[in-house]
């Protein structure tokens, strides 16, 4: 038959061609010129157009940009984090200087009692007590050297000691004056004399001291009458014992204690005694 027969074309083909969308079959069946591309399937839409290019480029380089600071940002992190180690360092190391300084002026936990070590000699040894001041050396007048001043002094206080009036002071250094001119005399009779302190040697029988009292006349010991203040003691003793001594002259009161064998050599010395005894009592 005729290809062009329309009745022949609907016999062989029965039914329609389904179109393969497959681009070879395409070609296939339009022959050179291909067909137009299909149009893209819903849900998808492609960004093909130049705004959407640059809205991407826009994106990418701000990406760039976040990873950038952010990698900036982690190493300056890293920086400064031994900075800040060190000044945590810093501030603990302060915290402790100061809790040791606090534990330092806190009071000290009292702690058990132990048996103490036996002290030393010198631990134990208890401060001496301070010596009282020498009492000044009184200023000697009326031609005196400073030791018979001092020998002068100590007949006064003694004197003093027992109540004895001005007169018995004047009277006990006027008889001292002249019996061994305010010194204390060792004997050269009495060796065992030379054996105390003494200012000057005579040779007057067995008399030692400032009032040449006799060990042998029953003044005393040759070591107490070689004291200037048992010496001058045992003469006031005896002087208070003469009956109206206060009323009697220099010379008289003076002989009546010593039984001296000059009698009358006292009263020479009365003017120069009661100098030295006003300004030893004023």
């Amino acid at each position: 038959m005729h290809p062009d027969d329309p009745s022949e074309q609907k016999q062989q083909d029965p039914q329609p061609t389904t179109r393969s969308t497959d681009p070879a079959s395409t070609e296939r069946t339009t022959g050179r010129h291909r067909a137009p591309e299909p149009p893209p399937r819903r849900g998808r839409r492609l960004l093909t157009s130049t705004p959407v290019r640059a809205a991407l480029a826009a994106g990418v380089t701000c990406c760039l940009g976040v990873a950038a600071y952010a990698g900036t940002r982690d190493d300056t992190v890293e920086r400064r984090e031994p900075l800040a180690e060190a000044v945590a360092d810093r501030a603990a190391l302060a915290d402790q200087r100061a809790s040791r300084s606090l534990e330092r002026t806190a009071a000290p936990t009292p702690t058990p009692a132990s048996p103490s070590p036996t002290p030393s000699p010198t631990a134990t040894k208890k401060k001496a007590p301070k010596k009282p001041p020498k009492p000044r050396k009184p200023r000697p007048v009326a031609g005196l050297t400073q030791a018979q001043m001092d020998n002068a002094k100590i007949i006064v206080d003694v004197g003093r000691e027992l109540d004895v009036p001005k007169r018995g002071l004047v009277i006990a250094v006027a008889t001292a004056m002249q019996e061994s001119n305010l010194y204390n005399y060792a004997s050269g009779v009495l060796p065992e004399s030379q054996n105390y302190p003494h200012q000057a040697i005579g040779w007057d029988h067995d008399s030692v001291g400032l009032f040449q009292q006799r060990p042998s006349s029953g003044w005393g010991t040759v070591q107490d009458l070689m004291r200037p203040a048992y010496a001058a003691k045992a003469f006031y003793l005896a002087l208070l014992e003469v009956p109206g001594w206060q009323d009697m002259s220099l010379t008289v009161a003076a002989q009546t204690v010593q039984v001296s064998a000059f009698p009358d050599a006292y009263a020479q010395h009365e003017e120069r005694a009661t100098t030295v005894v006003e300004a030893l009592t004023s």
